[in-house]
């Protein structure tokens, strides 16, 4: 036999309680450290994993549900987005817009003495059509003209009025009207491009 374990043998009672106790605090100690500890921590990592799963989850599940609402409401901008292309025209349909404007002004009793269009306005996608335009005749027809401009299908602004040069005439009051009308049209992309690119020194 071992003669550290006869020695051992040897003791008195409580000190080989004390030994035996010693013994499992140790063994104890030891598979707390290299067994439970690590399964432990890595329990609470997989718990922590498995809650920010399930939050995605939540998060998706709540997507999926809004998803016919979302597509819904993309069908909706998609129908204005079509309106308002039609109340912007392209820059082939201007002329015929100004035209249509000095018809309606003719068609109210107008008689334009000045329509001068001006530089366009570039924005970011799409450029203001500036048209300066004095008229002259009766309040009515004025505000009948401005009344047709405001019913065109596309945009057309009506700012800067100044009246001037009032008369009655035939008991009939007459005016000169001077305004700026200002319409708009799209950008095309070649448009956009050339106007992002920067300035030659």
């Amino acid at each position: 036999m071992d003669p550290q374990v006869e020695k051992i043998l040897k003791l008195p009672t409580k000190q080989k309680v004390l030994i035996l106790v010693l013994v499992v605090i140790i063994e104890a100690a030891a598979l707390v450290w290299f067994l439970y500890l690590p399964k432990h921590k890595a329990l609470l990592g997989l718990r922590a994993e498995l809650t920010k799963l399930n939050a995605d989850i939540e998060d998706k599940t709540r997507i999926a549900s809004n998803v016919p609402k979302l597509q819904k409401e993309y069908d909706q901008l998609n129908v204005e987005l079509a309106q308002a292309l039609t109340e912007l025209p392209n820059s082939k349909e201007i002329p015929s817009l100004l035209t249509n404007i000095t018809s309606h002004g003719k068609s109210a009793g107008l008689e334009f003495l000045v329509f001068r269009p001006k530089p366009e306005v570039a924005k970011d996608f799409y450029a203001e059509v500036p048209v300066d335009i004095v008229v002259a005749g009766s309040y009515f027809s004025v505000a009948n003209f401005f009344a047709q401009v405001s019913s065109l299908p596309r945009i057309v602004n009506i700012t800067n009025v100044a009246f001037s040069d009032i008369k009655n005439v035939n008991n009939r009051m007459t005016t000169k009207v001077t305004c700026l009308a200002t319409t708009f049209r799209f950008l095309d992309k070649k448009e956009i491009k050339d106007d992002k690119k920067p300035a030659k020194k």
